[in-house]
């Protein structure tokens, strides 16, 4: 399954919540949608999942327009908001059971699919709970159900982990980790930045309804953060120590910007690997007690903070 965003514009009124986007991801594939609130993420969102039509531009799901052939490619998209509808009187079961009825299945296969998503998502206990009854956690797992119970290609998800406790988020993780081994083409938008960093092979970031950096993962911390930040900590960590080792790293090639952070001495390295073991056994030759000479990686959190500017439409 191949998911292309083409050029992408939705309008209400005289806001542009959405302005010329495109992208795509693949099978097999999770990719982060990040972006400041009101940036045109639920907007895009929407419109994959055929809930919302386009002003310009199209999808396509394995080259079926979602403008051209909604029903056919509604099919192919499991959707997962932001909150799941309080329904007071229907229970996790009978909620997906009727999703599954929806979508077309019936007898022994409808009853296999609810079967097999209710265990998938480790509702199996909480089936007959009346979903007003639920915790946000269990909420978002019958949401993610609903999503899957017609088994489609391409997954949708708006914040799912919003809300969540430390435990749901990890196992949310899981779950969908599991979802992009069989297949899925994932598209998973979410503040916590530090944990899409963990799970997504590519990422998308979008502020004002336009595109500031789409790419894989590697591609887009590269761009965005060429240089890489080292720590160093010393075995007698003090501040005198310290601005022995700073006045050291401003006279050494290949080292910028050289601060102490917190107990430890950062600095930009502009220069390889070998660059970086240079340093590292100049300093030892000089005495220097190292006990931890590091390379910390700008993850999507760094990122995000460099390229928005906290705008909206």
């Amino acid at each position: 399954m191949k998911v292309q965003v083409n050029n992408l514009r939705k309008e209400f009124g005289r806001t542009v919540a959405v302005n010329d986007i495109s992208f795509a991801f693949d099978s097999g594939h999770i990719f982060g949608f990040v972006g400041p609130n009101g940036a045109g993420k639920t907007t895009t969102m929407r419109i994959i999942s055929t809930i919302e039509e386009p002003t310009a531009g199209d999808v396509l799901l394995n080259g079926i327009s979602v403008c051209e052939e909604p029903e056919l490619a509604r099919r192919a998209v499991g959707y997962v908001p932001d909150t799941l509808p309080a329904h007071g009187d229907i229970t996790v079961h009978e909620y997906l059971d009727f999703f599954a009825r929806a979508y077309g299945l019936k007898g022994k296969k409808r009853t296999q699919a609810v079967e097999a998503i209710e265990e998938f998502t480790n509702v199996t206990g909480i089936r007959e709970k009346h979903l007003k009854a639920l915790s946000k956690g269990m909420k978002q797992r019958v949401s993610l159900g609903r999503a899957l119970v017609y088994d489609p290609d391409v997954l949708v998800l708006d914040e799912p982990a919003a809300g969540l406790d430390p435990r749901a988020r990890v196992e949310l993780r899981e779950l969908l980790l599991v979802l992009a081994e069989r297949r899925k083409a994932i598209l998973i938008s979410s503040h916590i930045l530090t944990e899409l960093t963990e799970i997504c092979n590519g990422v998308v970031i979008i502020e004002r309804g336009r595109i500031l950096e789409t790419g894989t993962i590697e591609e887009v911390l590269k761009k965005s953060a060429p240089r890489r930040t080292v720590a160093i900590r010393l075995l007698e960590s003090n501040s005198h120590q310290n601005a022995q080792l700073l006045k050291e790293l401003l006279q050494t090639p290949f080292v910028e910007n050289a601060r102490e952070v917190t107990k430890e001495v950062h600095f930009e390295l502009t220069g390889d690997e070998a660059a970086a073991c240079a340093i590292l056994g100049g300093l030892i030759a000089k005495k220097y007690q190292i006990i931890e000479f590091r390379q910390t990686k700008a993850n999507l959190e760094d990122i995000f903070m460099n390229v928005t500017k906290g705008g909206v439409q």
